[in-house]
């Protein structure tokens, strides 16, 4: 995925978010273009990932962000899949997802972006763009976070990777999460 300390970064952030989540009854779905699943299999295999990770959805086809993640028809028209309205709609929808059964789910994150070799919808290789969706006691609070990285494919996916991750690690900073008795299994 990326070099041997980096990889080793990204795991101990994942697992900080595990073990935070779980502490906190944090519940977290993940939507993924991008990364193709990396950022819930990199949570995935910290024990007791199950506390936390409510659903994982790769929706690689920019069709399957309209038709399965209800982003907006309009939006993807009119700016494409790679753009950060894209990502927060896709974090926004995976969060609904996962609340299907149990009425809550406290946060939900999304990457989109071209990994390369070549651009996508005039977005040059290594643009990426992160959603991240967290209900707070006030309300859901959405953000993103952009970037372009060189690098090859699997560079840019892990770059991806471990920004989705900070900001999930950021958003357990939080003193006004909603937290319900029912996120957590």
């Amino acid at each position: 995925m990326d070099r041997p300390e980096q990889a080793h970064d990204i795991e101990e952030t994942a697992a900080r978010v595990v073990a935070r989540g779980a502490a906190r009854g944090v519940s977290i779905a993940v939507a993924e273009s991008l990364t193709g699943g990396l950022v819930a299999s990199t949570l995935v295999r910290t024990p007791g990932a199950s506390a936390v990770l409510r659903l994982g959805v790769v929706a690689y086809a920019t069709e399957m962000k309209g038709s399965v993640l209800r982003v907006p028809a309009a939006l993807l028209a009119e700016r494409g899949a790679v753009d950060p309205d894209v990502a927060i709609a896709m974090a926004h929808s995976v969060r609904e997802l996962a609340a299907i059964d149990r009425g809550a789910c406290t946060i939900g994150v999304a990457t989109t972006g071209v990994a390369g070799p070549d651009g996508q919808d005039g977005h040059a290789p290594g643009e990426f763009h992160v959603g991240l969706v967290v209900a707070t006691r006030d309300g859901l609070v959405a953000e993103h976070a952009s970037r372009i990285v060189p690098g090859d494919r699997e560079h840019v996916r892990a770059a991806a990777v471990r920004t989705a991750l900070e900001l999930l690690d950021a958003a357990l900073d939080r003193t006004d999460l909603d937290v319900h008795s029912g996120s957590t299994p």
